[in-house]
């Protein structure tokens, strides 16, 4: 059956427990599984990608059937899916799925393509589409995220900001993250600011630098450093971003210390970490003990502040912070 995107929270208690979500636009399906599936749910979260999921689908129909009194409410996220699926959602279907909700995530689908023929004819599933954002919808992520935050912008940099996003609301996001960080110290922010935070995409992703820091991959900041000449507000924007992904690191970190299933912790982390970012995390988390990350934050505001006073060596004492931690 299909049904369209805000419609999902109507039909979500149904009977109907199996979902596929596809279209290019990514950062809606994730806002919608987030919004609808994962906030205040208290059970057990898995994802995998396709292949993951095939190659280990005898272990994952298991675990569908056999249910215990801990852990019986779960959803199952399949992302990257294609018509290579079929015949295991097939069996999928054939299980009782009273407490287990599936969710195949899929760029675009044709008309033509059998998963989605296959389950748009199924009265056991819901196909749900998810188009491109417009002007409009960037718009209003941009307005609701300033009143949100109390942060200033021109109309002109509010523009900027939704040209930058090509059309795709994780871009927006990503650009606004920037902004946000950014803004801690300042909440009205000019245009040329803004120019000059999103202009730094181009040159390198902030979130690439602050994930090798906490990788401790010295060989990759290096590399990173060498290739760009950052300005004074590239340099707080850098530090802003490690200090952010630090403080969710350290959650994690203490998370684990009860749970020990980093898997688990992961799923259940909030703002949610998507598959793309998996391996990441799970590398930072083997790195560094919790006194060693909190000590870190702690140096990571000081710097800010001597960065900020010596704006003229503000690029020694970022690279010297971020390449001898």
């Amino acid at each position: 059956m299909i049904i369209k995107y805000f419609e999902v929270n109507k039909v979500i208690k149904n009977n109907i427990n199996l979902f596929l979500f596809y279209g290019k636009n990514e950062g809606l399906q994730n806002e919608t599984i987030e919004n609808n599936f994962i906030k205040k749910f208290d059970g057990i979260i898995n994802k995998y990608e396709e292949t993951e999921f095939i190659n280990n689908f005898e272990i994952i129909i298991n675990e569908i059937i056999t249910k215990s009194l801990f852990d019986n409410k779960k959803i199952i996220i399949v992302s990257r899916t294609t018509d290579k699926i079929i015949k295991y959602i097939e069996e999928v279907l054939k299980r009782d799925l009273e407490d287990i909700k599936v969710i195949l995530k899929s760029g675009t689908l044709e008309k033509k393509s059998k998963l989605r023929i296959h389950l748009e004819k199924n009265d056991k599933a819901y196909v749900v589409p998810f188009y491109e954002d417009n002007l409009k919808s960037l718009s209003n992520i941009v307005v609701d995220f300033l009143n949100k935050n109390k942060i200033k912008i021109s109309t002109e940099s509010v523009n900027l900001l939704i040209s930058r996003a090509s059309g795709n609301r994780d871009n927006l996001k990503t650009e606004l993250e920037k902004i946000l960080n950014y803004s801690k110290s300042k909440k009205i922010i000019d245009f040329e600011t803004v120019k000059k935070l999103t202009n730094l995409s181009e040159n390198i992703d902030v979130s690439e630098l602050a994930d090798n820091f906490l990788k401790k991959n010295k060989k990759n900041i290096s590399k990173i450093l060498n290739e760009n000449n950052f300005s004074d507000e590239d340099c707080v924007l850098i530090l802003r971003t490690i200090l952010s992904k630090s403080k969710r690191l350290m959650g994690i970190i203490e998370r684990l210390e009860i749970s020990k299933n980093i898997d688990q912790v992961i799923s259940l982390t909030r703002p949610p970490i998507f598959w793309k970012d998996k391996e990441n995390v799970k590398i930072q988390a083997n790195k560094w003990s919790l006194n060693d990350l909190k000590n870190k934050i702690f140096q990571i505001s000081e710097i800010e502040t001597l960065i900020k006073t010596n704006s003229k060596n503000s690029l020694n004492l970022l690279s010297d912070f971020i390449v001898n931690n």
